[in-house]
């Protein structure tokens, strides 16, 4: 087997597991906070959203420190890092003795994580630039999937061995990914020599100079902010449409047929990417993304939302593996795993902001309207495509 797809489809079976146990913690945060002895309701909603996003505001802030680690030691170096940290901090997330002490280890997870974008970086620096796309398309199918899975086994483990015992067994897991990249995963990387040395300011200004990369960064942000702000809230949009009725199992549904869409379609729209123009599939997933989010405001009926939010997931299968295609093909040499880092720092800050911008103005405005302004933030991703992006890429 070529080297680069015995990497690919074992980072892909690691990501599944690391995905999958990092989502098992999901469905029972808010009632391992109870266990932990905070029992007033609205302090289990502060303190469940504080956990969350500590998590991905510590990512965002550490992201391009990392990627510049990983340009200069290697990526292999960096999945490997963050495998093996997360294993220990979500061991400890078992022995946490109340919020506070919960907050501060989803606090360190967020520093020491990355394992998906290491593993982004690994395989687009290592793989063909002719098979980008279809590897990296690959490797979301597998995150994804890993996603779906992982609250599933999570849901029914907390009812066998308890919320404690999930974070021991999800620290195992993901060790069990770490050795397996550790073992299998080989890289083709030479260090650096003599490079001069430069501060992350200096790093982000030569990156931004070359067009269109922030404009891929401003999408990034936007997929991430549109369509994750909407994601927390869909629980309370089913319960609505559902009369209250099986809402939980609804609400899983409405959620996977997301995911699953997502998965069937990263692969396909990968190998577009490599044969069409991962910029034209960027294009056209956004427009799509953005046209099947209006409907989801106007749905009278359950089946009709789970419908929307499959062609949603369709769509979103060619966004982001698209964006990174485009990123690893514009970097500079050299720098791959800093623009990445950059990249990632955007992606965390929308998955940050838009749960809790959401939030807000689904207390004021109705969770309805959520779904318009996922499609107008979409929308914007598209002009930008067309004015920033398409035009300077045609000309190359």
């Amino acid at each position: 087997m070529i080297n680069w797809k015995k990497n690919l489809y074992i980072l892909t079976v690691s990501i599944f597991i690391v995905m999958a146990a990092m989502t098992m913690i999901v469905p029972f945060l808010p009632l391992y906070l109870q266990e932990l002895g905070v029992t007033d309701p609205a302090k289990v909603s502060t303190w469940a959203g504080l956990i969350f996003g500590i998590n991905f505001f510590s990512a965002f802030l550490v992201s391009p420190f990392w990627g510049r680690l990983a340009d200069k030691r290697g990526r292999r170096l960096m999945v490997l890092r963050s495998g093996f940290g997360m294993a220990i901090v979500m061991i400890l997330m078992g022995f946490a003795t109340g919020p506070w002490s919960l907050f501060f280890f989803r606090l360190l997870n967020g520093t020491i994580s990355g394992f998906n974008p290491a593993s982004i970086a690994l395989i687009s620096t290592n793989t063909p630039k002719e098979y980008v796309g279809q590897a990296l398309g690959i490797l979301q199918a597998g995150a994804v999937a890993g996603s779906i899975c992982g609250p599933l086994f999570g849901g029914l483990m907390a009812e066998i061995v308890g919320f404690r015992m999930i974070f021991n067994i999800t620290g195992i897991f993901i060790a069990l990914a770490a050795f397996t990249v550790l073992i299998f995963v080989k890289e083709d990387f030479t260090p650096p020599q003599n490079e001069e040395k430069t501060s992350t300011k200096q790093d982000f200004k030569t990156i931004a100079a070359i067009k269109p990369i922030p404009s891929i960064y401003v999408i990034i942000f936007l997929i991430q902010f549109g369509l994750v702000g909407v994601n927390p809230l869909v629980s309370l949009y089913v319960e609505e449409l559902s009369a209250g009725m099986n809402s939980a199992f609804f609400a899983g549904l409405a959620v996977s047929s997301m995911g699953f869409a997502n998965m069937l379609a990263s692969p396909k729209l990968g190998k577009w990417s490599d044969r069409k123009g991962a910029q034209y599939v960027l294009y056209g997933s956004l427009i799509g993304a953005a046209i099947f989010s209006i409907p989801q405001a106007f749905v009278t009926e359950l089946w009709q939302l789970i419908g929307m939010r499959f062609f949603t997931g369709l769509c979103l299968g060619g966004l982001l593996p698209a964006a990174n295609t485009l990123i690893r093909k514009l970097a500079p040499e050299g720098m791959e795993s800093r623009t990445y880092g950059f990249s990632n720092s955007f992606l965390f800050l929308g998955n940050m902001l838009g749960p809790m911008i959401g939030g807000f103005i689904a207390g004021f405005a109705g969770i309805r309207s959520l779904f318009i302004i996922s499609a107008l933030l979409l929308f914007i991703g598209v002009i930008t495509m067309r004015k920033q992006v398409l035009p300077v890429l045609d000309n190359r």
